[in-house]
């Protein structure tokens, strides 16, 4: 199944590629300079946010763009590897990185509050919300696999760019719903938090065997087989290092806390 942004030549794909060039140039220069800005005034931003901001950004720009993203277009199989890519590694390395946090501490104090209540706001509480931010997340999946959005996509290149964008900000949304990293609105508990996880775990599980039985259109068997089953095993190692993150932070915060007592010396 070829795809109109598979051409090479076209114009329209030529602005798509740079469009994308210049928004990850933007991504990557404009993360490095706050945080070697920021660290002035405030202790030094970690080394590994820095390598996690530049592999989740090169994650999702290589589906998008470039050889490995044609070659996608065009074989199942590496579309399920740009799909664990874009939806699910590159969220959470982009998430480690805490970029709201920084941009918090790279702002000036008047606009870093105005941006700390637009968070607090209703609408970015809703859409973090553990619920909304699964059925964003793992429902557009099933959308896109059961439906002729699919087929869609390989044909319009707006379908495909909206596309691609939902699940990278539904992917990115739902796990820092999960992970609470950078500052949320609200703080859900540990156990509703598990809960969510577990289900939207499965409900991705089930669309990987359902994908296995029943291709979308135009999908070889074989390649449908081996796609699924890199959406499974794949999905369920990514998902492996997010409960291990998410429990860590769990006991972290469940252990007790040491009391330190000050005692003066007498003269």
């Amino acid at each position: 199944m070829e795809h109109s942004m598979g051409h090479g030549g076209t114009s329209a794909s030529i602005a798509v590629e740079l469009i994308c060039t210049l928004i990850y140039a933007a991504a990557i220069l404009g993360y490095t300079l706050m945080g070697l800005l920021s660290s002035r005034n405030y202790k030094s931003w970690p080394l590994y946010r820095y390598l996690c901001w530049y592999a989740g950004c090169t994650c999702a720009v290589i589906v998008i763009i470039g050889p490995f993203a044609a070659a996608a277009h065009s074989d199942f199989r590496i579309h399920m590897i740009g799909h664990l890519l874009l939806g699910m590694l590159g969220p959470l390395l982009m998430a480690i990185a805490a970029p709201v946090t920084l941009l918090l501490r790279s702002l000036p104090v008047s606009r870093a509050r105005g941006l700390s209540s637009f968070l607090r706001s209703p609408y970015p509480a809703l859409v973090c919300h553990p619920i909304v931010a699964a059925l964003l997340n793992t429902g557009g999946l099933w959308l896109l696999y059961t439906t002729p959005l699919y087929t869609w996509m390989h044909q319009y290149t707006a379908v495909n760019l909206l596309v691609h964008l939902h699940i990278l900000l539904a992917g990115y949304v739902f796990t820092i719903s999960m992970l609470y990293i950078d500052p949320v609105a609200h703080r859900y508990g540990y156990v509703y938090r598990a809960i969510v996880a577990i289900i939207a775990a499965a409900l991705h599980g089930m669309l990987s065997k359902y994908i296995y039985i029943h291709p979308p259109a135009g999908i070889p068997a074989g390649d449908a087989e081996t796609g699924a089953m890199w959406m499974y095993y794949g999905g369920d190692l990514v998902q492996l290092i997010i409960i291990g993150l998410f429990c860590y932070r769990w006991y972290r915060d469940a252990r007790p806390r040491k009391l330190v007592v000050s005692t003066a010396l007498d003269s």
